[in-house]
């Protein structure tokens, strides 16, 4: 075992060239701080790339099947049924008519929910072989042969374009290929963020920085939007080689840990002793100098204490997040918002207030959980809390364009923000949990089960709506509700535990003597 691995341990120790090229011109080693920022800034363009080349199927969606069937493009809410289009829609539509085969037939709707379910589904199957395998080999190559893997299938199936292509298989296996290779962006980023940072206000700076979802869902709308007038093949071969070119720069300047690039922490604060009661300045990881560390096993991570449960709310989370992620465009350019139709474009640019929403989400459910030091009460709360904002966007957001947009930014905090935490810091505190011993091999396996797991649900939600919406986008939204409701009720374990633990915790505060009470993941 140490003979394979050793050869990759010593190629992870040398510097990219990147970074021996910023030494030399600098004439002196780069400082962790100087590291830790770039860190930070490649694994964020990395991630927004690949949500970028993500997003590009959802905006694409309705040139490809502009008349799918009367029933599942009229906006049929809970209280007002409108019986018929206007008009000029219905010219426009005719205008539109031909999209592009096979997704223009009756069925159209189903095949693009179709393929978004073989591309989350073979995404899903390669997250949980892909943290496993990125604990045992160098993570910058790993993530480059990912990226720049997604941008040649997501070009070619824009290339179906121009080379006239219209046969579904194509689109099916080119997608498939596609989700194989995007499945090695998530644990790869996550665990090098893990081995560079600390525990210091990690849900507050992992909210921040999962910002790159939501910024790549909006920079990937704006790009497929603007290329669609050029041809829809465009939208999906720009954000390619886009995804492509910063997987360039990934195996020119990411570092994967301080041992990679021999870089010390000196006077930063994650080096510093551990204050009594504070918690927050120990490493985030064990150096690999200090532990003899194995990969730990698949089984092994599923046994640790939060794993699953988190697991399973990331299912149902994923569910509501990825239905909106892959239709809400579509549902926009298909739904009359004060008595008007928006075109394909326009809706895939308001789609991005969505994000927008999320990013709001993800830094204010990464604040308000390093606050009360609940991660599963936040989890839970803001899941409740999408349950109403589902409700409302259903059932007023049709009113006017001004109030679509407000309950569709509320509905993206809500969704969204429990998303982002489960993702990033409760992933990074369940791969650093106490029972691991310090073993820094094995945030890429946990992170790859939690979001493996969630991207299950993910493939579902797309699929169920494909279906679904042709009978009634009512019956999607009540589905979307059920889901978020099941997300917060698979977390009442770990926040009974968490109210517990504070509770215990403000009893002893008097009582020096009182032994502290155990980690809500410890039970």
């Amino acid at each position: 075992m140490n003979s394979i691995l050793d050869p990759v341990e010593r190629n992870q120790n040398k510097p990219p060239l990147g970074i021996r090229f910023l030494e030399c011109i600098k004439r002196r080693r780069l400082s962790y701080g100087t590291h830790q920022a770039i860190v930070l800034i490649v694994t964020f363009l990395a991630y927004a790339s690949y949500h970028a080349a993500r997003k590009t199927t959802s905006i694409v969606k309705s040139t490809l099947d502009p008349n799918s069937s009367e029933m599942g493009l009229n906006f049929v809410p809970w209280r007002i049924t409108y019986s018929c289009e206007p008009a000029e829609r219905k010219r426009f539509s005719l205008k539109l008519g031909d999209g592009w085969a096979p997704f223009n037939a009756s069925d159209g709707t189903a095949l693009l929910g179709e393929l978004d379910l073989a591309f989350l589904a073979v995404y899903a199957i390669g997250m949980f072989f892909s943290g496993h395998i990125g604990d045992r080999m160098n993570l910058r190559i790993f993530l480059t042969i990912g990226m720049v893997g997604t941008g040649i299938f997501t070009s070619l199936f824009g290339v179906g374009f121009w080379a006239n292509v219209h046969n579904f298989y194509y689109y099916l296996i080119v997608q498939m290929i596609a989700g194989m290779f995007q499945s090695t962006g998530w644990p790869s980023v996550v665990a090098v963020v893990g081995n560079w940072f600390g525990k210091r206000k990690r849900g507050l700076i992992m909210g921040i920085w999962n910002a790159h979802t939501s910024v790549g869902n909006i920079s990937g709308s704006l790009i497929a939007a603007a290329m669609l007038s050029y041809g829809w093949g465009w939208s999906f071969v720009l954000p390619g080689l886009l995804i492509a070119f910063v997987g360039l720069l990934v195996f020119l300047l990411l570092p994967v840990s301080p041992e990679a690039v021999g870089a010390d922490k000196d006077e930063d604060e994650s080096n510093s002793p551990n204050k009594a009661g504070d918690g927050v300045t120990e490493p985030l990881l064990a150096s690999e100098s200090d532990v003899k560390q194995e990969a730990v096993g698949f089984i092994e991570a599923w046994k640790i204490p939060g794993v699953a449960p988190f697991a399973l709310c990331l299912f149902f989370s994923k569910l509501v997040a990825y239905t909106f992620l892959y239709w809400l465009p579509f549902y926009i350019s298909h739904t009359a918002i004060d008595g008007k139709y928006l075109s394909d474009g326009t809706s895939g640019n308001l789609s991005t207030l969505f994000d927008v929403g999320g990013v709001v989400g993800g830094i204010l459910a990464g604040h308000v959980s390093d606050r009360l030091d609940a991660r599963a009460i936040t989890a839970a709360s803001f899941m409740y809390c999408a349950i109403p904002a589902l409700f409302f966007y259903r059932s007023y957001g049709h009113l006017s364009l001004g109030l679509n947009l407000a309950l569709m930014f509320i509905t993206g905090i809500f969704v969204n923000g429990p998303y982002a935490l489960i993702t990033t810091a409760v992933s990074a505190d369940l791969g650093t949990h106490s029972s691991l011993r310090g073993n820094s091999r094995a945030l890429a396996t946990v992170t790859s089960i939690i979001d493996g797991t969630g991207s299950v649900g993910a493939a579902l939600g797309p699929l169920l709506t494909g279906y679904i919406s042709s009978k009634s986008w009512s019956a999607v939204f009540t589905m979307l509700m059920a889901a978020a409701l099941v997300a917060g009720l698979l977390l009442t374990r770990l926040v009974v535990a968490e109210v517990a633990a504070k509770i215990a915790a403000s009893r002893s505060q008097g009582s020096p003597t009182s032994r502290a009470p155990a980690a809500p993941f410890d039970v």
